[in-house]
């Protein structure tokens, strides 16, 4: 009898999970994800075929994390690895497997991250829906800056003029 009122329960759960939504990062995300990324420029639009994959390893609370762009019929692997540093406080990192760590934070299931290479700023999303995923990365070049002051009390804020976006809806397979 406690088994079956262990299982009616967890049922339960998992139903009341499904009907409002609530879905666990990354467990409920795994698989493969198949789409065109768009990638815009001041020289137009250009769009390429992307998958991204992520998946269970055998170790706790590390993933496989693979980011795939085609182009002209060719493959560009990306092998990274997901590693959780705090689940509950949505803390990760990316591990790009060559001495590059960047550090993620998931809010509302949306992947966040920010970082700088060769005068870049970059800010990756990666937001998981139940069948698809969407994947976007905004660049701004920091020589093209503009400097203001807050008349009150002379706040200095700097912006950064967005460059190249790039944007891709990826169906779960």
């Amino acid at each position: 009898m406690k088994l079956i009122f262990t299982l009616l329960i967890v049922a339960i759960s998992f139903s009341a999970q499904a009907q409002d939504g609530t879905l666990a990062f990354p467990e409920d995300y795994f698989g493969i994800y198949k789409g065109d990324l768009e990638i815009t420029n001041a020289k137009g639009k250009q769009s390429i075929g992307m998958e991204f994959h992520l998946a269970v390893t055998d170790s706790i609370g590390i993933y496989t994390y693979k980011i795939v762009y085609i182009f002209d019929g060719k493959r560009n692997d990306r092998n990274y690895t997901l590693k959780t540093i705090d689940k509950e406080k949505g803390e990760y990192v990316i591990d790009e497997n060559n001495g590059i760590i960047l550090d993620a934070k998931l809010v509302d299931n949306v992947l966040y991250n920010v970082f700088e290479v060769s005068g870049n700023l970059l800010m990756t999303t990666e937001a998981f829906f139940l069948d698809y995923m969407t994947f976007e990365i905004v660049f701004s070049g920091k020589k093209e800056k503009t400097v203001t002051k807050a008349t009150e009390d002379g706040t200095e804020v700097i912006s950064y003029p967005v460059t190249v976006t790039q944007k891709a809806k990826l169906l779960k397979q």
